[in-house]
């Protein structure tokens, strides 16, 4: 764990007794799976250039891993990491660490009658690579559901006989410096230590109301480093983007070339005018204005209480999906203009710098956008572990 990233004594103490405080001369090799536009190599090499250094990783989107040759090196390959392992793997170069999150929509409440779906059983490519490369570390993002799953013990026990010890963990991103209250599971893997000793990390960033002592009569009493800062905020990240002009990505400079808006139709700007303030959602457009309510909005009487929501300038974002731009899929209206947030408004609030290069259309940009860990913790604080 690099020494200048921990602020907090303790950790510091315990850090030093085990050993664990790595050497921040060398570098350390990353292989990155299901790794979409490279959000998670991002978290890893955005602070400390020289400590992880991305050597090979892999997408099955041949846009998303475009984008991510663009910004890390041309190393993403787009073929199938099934036939890879099976075929291929002395294709894939020794690694220090192992990130990558398998697509989760297996593991979605969207998708909770298929008992059967594959995508719930991509984490064995995952540690054949992690076998095959010799990485000592890895880290697993998925959704929070897998960690009550049966593939949660399948994935322990797999690891374990791999010589790894485990920890996990449910995070939200707003606790770690992100504009967004975005719940993800992590799964650490860990040879030379037991990665929970330091897992689950210490928030950065506080809920409104929470105090940084800890919490009184809970068993979380190192909750927050010593400094921890409020929540990061819609406004903190967005408010100093002028108003988006014409409706297709721009020739022009980052953030400006992916701040562009839509052509709402006459019924749809109704809708938005029909909802002024921050934190309305669909039951408000329906109670306000019952004509340009869907009928089957006005048939479901419950669920879906962020559709046609309006953010909060001074709340974090809920999470960003990779349809930001249609406000009927979630709360993605911006907080007072009369609109859905654009594609550089929801890559900022994944925490994206406006440096970072996508490529492709706009619905393959917004695909990765959507489909990325936030490149801020928890995409690098949870693995200082070596």
């Amino acid at each position: 764990m690099p020494f200048d990233k921990i602020t907090d004594n303790e950790t510091i103490y315990r850090a030093r007794q085990k050993g664990l405080l790595c050497d921040c001369s060398r570098s350390y090799r990353i292989v990155d799976l299901f790794a979409g536009a490279g959000g998670m190599t991002l978290g890893f090499t955005k602070p400390l250039s020289h400590a992880f250094v991305p050597v090979w990783a892999n997408d099955f989107n041949p846009f998303a891993a475009e984008t991510y040759n663009a910004n890390f090196g041309d190393h993403c390959t787009t073929a199938d990491i099934l036939e890879i392992v099976e075929n291929d793997l002395d294709e894939i170069p020794e690694a220090d660490v192992v990130i990558g999150g398998p697509p989760c929509q297996g593991f979605s409440l969207l998708n909770k009658q298929r008992g059967c779906d594959p995508r719930k059983q991509l984490w064995r490519p995952f540690l054949r690579v992690v076998e095959h490369t010799g990485a000592e570390i890895f880290v697993m993002e998925n959704v929070p559901q897998i960690l009550g799953s049966i593939e949660y013990d399948e994935i322990y026990e797999a690891a374990h006989a791999l010589g790894f010890r485990i920890a996990s963990a449910k995070l939200c991103a707003a606790d770690y410096g992100v504009s967004q209250t975005r719940w993800r599971a992590f799964i650490i893997g860990c040879k030379f230590a037991h990665p929970g000793e330091f897992f689950p990390p210490k928030k950065t960033h506080r809920r409104p109301g929470d105090v940084n002592t800890g919490m009184l009569f809970s068993e979380e009493f190192d909750l927050y480093i010593s400094r921890a800062r409020p929540w990061r905020t819609v406004r903190d990240a967005i408010a100093d983007l002028p108003p988006p002009e014409r409706t297709e990505i721009r020739d022009v400079a980052p953030p400006l070339d992916l701040h562009f808006g839509r052509t709402p139709t006459a019924q749809s700007l109704k809708r938005y005018m029909a909802i002024p303030k921050e934190g309305m959602n669909r039951f408000d457009l329906q109670e306000r204005a019952p004509e340009l309510t869907p009928a089957c909005w006005i048939r479901k009487t419950e669920g879906g209480t962020d559709l046609f929501g309006r953010l909060w300038w001074d709340r974090p974002a809920f999470t960003i999906r990779t349809e930001f731009f249609k406000p009927e899929k979630g709360r993605y209206l911006h907080p007072c203009q009369h609109r859905p947030i654009t594609h550089r408004e929801a890559a900022r609030l994944q925490s994206f710098p406006d440096s970072f290069r996508f490529t492709g259309s706009k619905i393959e940009i917004a695909k990765q956008i959507g489909n990325a860990v936030p490149s801020q913790p928890p995409g690098l604080a949870v693995v200082w572990f070596g």
